[in-house]
């Protein structure tokens, strides 16, 4: 990781988590903290490092509760059963319906309240909550959540704090528990400061992510919430679209056939209008993959305020089909970078030296340019990024 973050003891983590639980609260603070350069060890009961739990899509689409879909298959990097609690500073909760039946389970149970015990930061989102309650930890604390966990959070013994919006985020003492995973950034800020972490530089940094129809889901979302997380206001803009309108997003997976898979995702946000924006307004901008590249490249619009930020000098992060739009807007002349491996005909077509990803996770920084090959390197390509703005998470 780059020297732009902990200096000082390094702090690890355990992420809890089952089949099913909800997509973003698992995969967002888990590369977020790594990008912090925390180490965070993921697990599940009744499974060892390399296995996978399956997450859901979970989007409120006006219905009388969320819908659900198949989401990533999420690699676990840890055993459960060789946990040891001095280890960790810290334990994460991602919601979604994997709390349903981790919270009946008498090993999860037994370690939430060691944690407790031990008063160390507890941060759970979501339906995370009911693995509180189960362990018995939530009495006379103030707790948020999704509201249909009130009423066990309430015969818990808890203070219901009813969420105003779903970004709502609640700290009572080591304990902080999030709404949904609209709060990610409060909720993993907070998580960070519980830690003893100390965040800087990110107050008054402006960062512009490019969007399209069928970006790829993680390559949006984590690094738009972990840049927030930093105090960073970010915007999100599509060409034709304003703010508070969406983008449908796609998840690419990796399966075992000759290309990756591909799976609707979540509906994305859009927080600003694309026609009011310019690069003289924002200190970075940042370029999600999956299959919206394909066709923002032959915009010149959207070419146009690439190039704005590349002849200024200021820090551009792409990452897959992202370069599909640099290698277009003719800016990789001369550079060294990366991208997802079917894209190396457009990098070196555009002028650019070629770097291989291997592993997949691979990032680089040539100047002002940080590329990276896919999503499971986001730790490398947000804390890259962080560099190059100035921004320091400290232990």
């Amino acid at each position: 990781m780059a020297d732009s973050k902990s200096q000082g003891r390094r702090v690890s983590v355990l992420l809890l988590c089952g089949d099913y639980m909800e997509d973003y609260e698992a995969m967002v603070p888990f590369q977020a903290l790594q990008a912090y350069d925390v180490s965070v060890d993921a697990v599940c009961p009744g499974r060892k490092a390399g296995d996978v739990c399956r997450t859901a899509v979970h989007e409120p689409f006006g219905h009388q509760t969320y819908s659900e879909s198949r989401g990533h298959n999420f690699s676990l990097n840890a055993t459960f059963s060789e946990v040891d609690l001095d280890k960790y500073d810290g334990l994460v909760i991602p919601g979604g319906r994997a709390p349903e039946y981790l919270a009946m389970d008498p090993s999860v149970l037994d370690l939430v309240r060691k944690f407790s015990t031990a008063g160390k930061p507890i941060a759970s989102v979501c339906h995370g909550q009911l693995i509180l309650a189960a362990a018995g930890i939530v009495g006379g604390r103030s707790l948020t959540a999704y509201l249909p966990v009130r009423p066990v959070l309430i015969a818990a013994g808890a203070h219901w704090v009813e969420p105003q919006g779903m970004s709502a985020c609640i700290t009572d003492g080591n304990l902080i528990t999030a709404a949904t995973y609209e709060g990610h950034p409060e909720f993993i800020q907070s998580f960070v400061k519980a830690l003893g972490g100390t965040i800087t530089g990110g107050s008054g940094k402006r960062i512009l992510f490019l969007c399209g129809d069928y970006m790829e889901d993680y390559e949006v979302k984590v690094p738009f919430q972990s840049l927030q997380a930093l105090g960073c206001h970010v915007d999100a803009v599509c060409p034709k679209k304003k703010s508070g309108e969406t983008c449908p997003t796609a998840i690419h997976d990796f399966e075992g056939d000759q290309t990756y898979s591909e799976k609707p995702g979540h509906q994305f946000t859009l927080n600003a209008s694309f026609e009011d924006v310019n690069s003289s307004g924002y200190d970075a901008l940042v370029i999600p993959g999956g299959r919206a590249p394909e066709y923002l490249a032959l915009d010149e619009a959207v070419i146009a305020l690439v190039r704005g930020f590349m002849d200024a000098g200021k820090p551009v992060a792409s990452i897959c089909h992202g370069q599909q739009i640099l290698s277009a807007a003719g800016v990789l002349k001369g550079k060294k970078c990366t991208a997802y491996p079917a894209v190396k005909l457009n990098v070196v077509l555009g002028g650019a030296t070629w770097l291989d990803p291997v592993p997949i996770g691979r990032c680089f920084t040539d100047g002002n340019l940080v590329t990276g090959a896919a999503w499971p390197g986001h730790p490398e390509f947000v804390s890259q990024l962080m560099a190059l703005l100035g921004l320091r998470v400290c232990f």
